[in-house]
């Protein structure tokens, strides 16, 4: 009854169907619609719009300006103090004026060139970013699959020691066993009833982060478990090393962040050059005073200007600068450092993660043959006791959660080491 009535549970209110995708469809439904990744995609519009900006600080710009002025004199003397006549005036102007930056100290140029990289910083951002969403997609993806499988696992152990609990019971009325032996076997049911009430408030909360990094689980098919990656990774470590040395967004994003610091130097340098500027404005006036009605004129118009700071901010702001890219060039050198160090270690994590499942399949292997010896031995009378069958028990389900674990951290590192090379991205993973 009791075996029925789990079972009811686990097909009613937790059925595995219920919960369905594969792991690309789960990754491009995150590409699609996680928060995080359609707000770093923004960002790249706006730097964009940002590179457009400074385009157009290259380019003449044109004025136009209209002004209507209305003049009424209520009185107006001489200097002998005599009336003299009162003509008022509707005053119309129009002009149009172009201007054209010849000399800045290359100021505008160095800009635009700063936005360019400032469109490549945000491109490497976003990849970035796609790298921590994605590896947090698949956890969130493996690790409710794992929690599935550790309820069928518990309620598999709970079946087996319901049944051993009604064959001591009977054994004790014999007088086979002893009434600690069935106390034994009552404690082990117990304790695995909880920790499958355990799993299933894992399964809640897996869910929960599913559906918070990836979205709606969809009703159809079963969420199907894989073992390797979709995409090929590298074969070895020198090839991942090489790899990284070209893709690792933190690297690039080092790089750029040093080739803008350099830029801002060339900026602050060109703050303390002259800049010169020639400008044609032609101005036509309707009415423009009591004595002459209408004015054209054009006015060609050159302008140089030489910036002194007798408090020193201009050179202070160099200063800051210089030493600004300073920082950067360490922060690059440490990127580089950190690159080489996070790619080995994510190698070494994926041939431990190898070695490490291949053993605990072995164990898994051994156990199920240790239960089913020493239970059989139990049951014949061959002198296992209760606490025998209920210790290779607990091996056996032990090595079978151990198992999914190494299954699920295997297929991890296998993910890490593309993020750590710089490759779990959309294009890569063939999400768009």
């Amino acid at each position: 009854m009791k075996k029925i009535f789990l079972t009811i549970i686990f097909l009613i209110i937790l059925p595995l169907s219920a919960f369905s995708a594969t792991l690309n469809k789960a990754l491009k439904q995150t590409y699609e619609n996680n928060l995080e990744l359609q707000a770093e995609r923004k960002n790249l519009e706006i730097q964009r719009e940002v590179l457009n900006i400074s385009r157009s600080d290259l380019f003449p710009t044109l004025t136009l300006t209209g002004k209507k002025n209305f003049e009424e004199t209520n009185e107006i003397t001489t200097q002998a103090g005599a009336d003299a006549s009162v003509a008022d005036v509707d005053t119309s102007t129009g002009s149009i004026k172009i201007e054209q930056t010849l000399l800045d100290g290359k100021g505008r140029k160095t800009e635009y060139e700063k936005s360019k990289l400032g469109l490549n910083l945000s491109e490497a951002q976003l990849i970035k970013k796609e790298q921590e969403i994605f590896l947090r997609a698949i956890e969130a993806y493996t690790g409710l699959i794992l929690a599935y499988e550790k309820l069928i696992i518990n309620e598999e152990n709970i079946n087996l020691l319901q049944r051993q609990f009604e064959l001591d019971n009977a054994r004790v009325s014999r007088g086979q066993i002893t009434a600690s032996d069935l106390a034994q076997s009552q404690s082990s049911l117990a304790g695995a009833q909880a920790r499958y009430i355990d799993s299933q408030n894992n399964i809640i909360t897996s869910k929960l982060n599913y559906e918070n990094i990836i979205g709606t689980i969809s009703n159809q098919e079963n969420l199907k478990k894989i073992y390797t990656t979709q995409v090929k990774i590298p074969s070895n470590l020198d090839e991942a090393k090489k790899i990284s040395l070209q893709k690792s967004p933190e690297l690039i994003i080092a790089e750029i962040e040093y080739g803008q610091s350099e830029l801002d130097v060339k900026i602050a340098r060109s703050d303390l050059s002259p800049t010169a500027k020639i400008s044609l404005e032609r101005t036509y006036n309707e009415d423009l005073s009591s004595t002459y009605d209408e004015r054209e004129k054009d006015v060609l118009q050159a302008t140089v200007t030489w910036p002194f700071q007798f408090g020193g901010k201009n050179k202070a702001n160099v200063s800051k600068n210089l030493q600004a890219k300073g920082m950067k060039r360490l922060l690059l050198e440490n990127a580089q450092r950190n690159n080489t160090q996070t790619v080995t270690a994510a190698w070494s994590t994926l041939q431990s993660s190898r070695s490490f499942l291949k053993a605990v399949q072995s164990q898994v292997k051994a156990s199920e043959i240790a239960t089913e010896g020493i239970s059989f031995e139990y049951e014949s009378g061959s002198g296992r006791s209760t606490f025998d069958v209920l210790q290779s028990r607990s091996s056996l389900i032990n090595a079978k959660i151990n198992l999914a674990e190494a299954e699920r951290s295997y297929l991890l590192a296998q993910y890490k080491v593309l993020k750590s090379v710089g490759l779990l991205n959309s294009d890569y993973l063939n999400l768009k």
